[in-house]
């Protein structure tokens, strides 16, 4: 059994064995263009930095034997090949936009491997909108025709994926229905909220005090439906997590200047970064 070594906050190691570890891997970390973006000869798009390059927001979850995704994005494929992922026991979305849900037709190569159809959860709306791009699947498979085999469902209240306790909780990004995830584990929270401009009292109220906190943060200056930097650090502020991670971010953020301009307990996220919870 692969084993992790972690420190505990009395500063003595302890040797995990991978069915004690909850942690998660940032799949992507940047905005819906990606950062280099298409066309663009801007200091970040031609850093030669690599935590400057930035596939589209996902997250792969551990936690015991259970794995899953959170979102898929375009790149979903290109980033199971280079995170070497194995095992999808589910799919969560937030919400329905091209860059967080157009790898769903790689999980197809999961059907594969685990001989197992893998469960979609998702919002009405959501759940709506993924039938509507993705009509084919579910159709009857005729020979040569390779479709995702997925169980589409609905989110109408908290739910468990293996033995991690799940929240749907909404937040306000632009005009569409949202939701970030609260994720429970041993006694262990998380929150992810990729996109999001404002949070409702319910939902901060929901998050405040999680050991890891991971919120989307654009730019410097204000968008119609995303966090900037001054408000992310804010809300992070309310909140109170014990560590916290900005994702979501587009070619104006500069990683390292960004992260030297952090208070202590907030990170920037990179691509292919590893949190142990």
């Amino acid at each position: 059994m692969r084993q992790v070594a972690t420190i505990n906050s009395h500063g003595t190691e302890r040797i995990f064995g991978m069915n004690d570890v909850f942690q998660f891997t940032f799949l992507g970390t940047g905005t819906s263009l990606g950062v280099p973006m298409i066309g663009c000869d801007c200091a970040v798009c031609t850093s030669t930095d690599p935590r400057n390059r930035r596939r589209r927001s996902s997250v792969y979850v551990e936690a015991g034997e259970t794995r899953f995704v959170i979102d898929t994005s375009p790149d979903f494929r290109e980033q199971a090949l280079a995170c070497g992922l194995r095992q999808v026991d589910a799919v969560l979305y937030t919400h329905a936009h091209a860059d967080h849900i157009l790898g769903l037709d790689d999980i197809r190569r999961f059907n594969t491997l685990q001989s197992a159809v893998i469960p979609v959860y998702a919002m009405s709306e959501t759940l709506a909108e993924l039938r509507r791009v993705f009509s084919y699947i579910g159709r009857p498979v005729q020979p040569g025709l390779y479709r995702p085999q997925v169980d589409f469902r609905l989110v109408e209240g908290p739910f468990r994926v293996g033995d991690v306790e799940i929240a749907a909780l909404p937040v306000e990004h632009g005009t569409e229905h949202t939701v970030g995830f609260l994720l429970s584990w041993r006694g262990w929270r998380v929150g992810y909220f990729p996109d999001c401009h404002r949070m409702p009292e319910a939902t901060l109220a929901a998050v405040r005090g999680v050991q890891v906190m991971v919120l989307d943060t654009l730019r410097y200056r204000s968008h119609p439906s995303h966090l900037c930097v001054a408000e992310s650090l804010a809300l992070l502020q309310a909140i109170g997590a014990g560590r916290s991670y900005l994702i979501h971010l587009c070619h104006d953020l500069e990683h390292a200047r960004l992260e030297s301009e952090l208070p202590p307990g907030i990170r920037v996220a990179c691509d292919g970064m590893v949190v142990k919870v």
